[in-house]
């Protein structure tokens, strides 16, 4: 059977600030990110399978999108906890914040590279990540294809 790509779309709202950086997004701001998780694999083609014809049911992609990526950073505010912002993510959590610290720039470049890392993770075998692209703005995305990362 011939490989066929599925991809499903997904929205948060998340903000972050780049330290160091020298524009306005060095200050804490946010976006609404939409996230499109594109993967590929071969349609299931036993006849007494509940997934017969499905190279995954959309629902489990979601499952897996949602619990590592869409759950978590959703109102969140994402800082490098390798730069003094760890101050301000200590004090916004201790408000009772939302607070993700990671070991980047929360830029969408590293954002994007973190997601496919977990996603990859938690595909079945049968399946690969083929491309995401998260959008930070209606103008401005980031894209990740596993083309790319040979």
């Amino acid at each position: 059977m011939r490989k066929v790509r599925i991809t499903k779309e997904f929205s948060f709202e998340t903000g972050h600030a780049l330290y160091g950086y020298d524009g306005k997004c060095r200050n804490v701001h946010g976006h609404s990110y939409k996230l499109a998780v594109t993967v590929i694999g071969t349609p299931i083609d036993e006849l007494g399978n509940v997934k017969h014809g499905m190279v995954i049911d959309f629902g489990d992609l979601k499952k897996i999108i949602k619990e590592e990526i869409v759950d978590p950073f959703d109102h969140a505010t994402v800082f490098n906890k390798n730069t003094p912002h760890v101050e301000l993510a200590k004090e916004l959590s201790d408000r009772g914040h939302d607070v993700i610290l990671v070991d980047y720039q929360p830029t969408s470049e590293m954002m994007i590279i973190d997601f496919a890392d977990k996603i990859q993770k938690r595909l079945p075998t049968t399946i690969s990540l083929h491309h995401l692209r998260l959008r930070e703005t209606e103008t401005s995305y980031a894209e990740w294809h596993a083309a790319d990362q040979v």
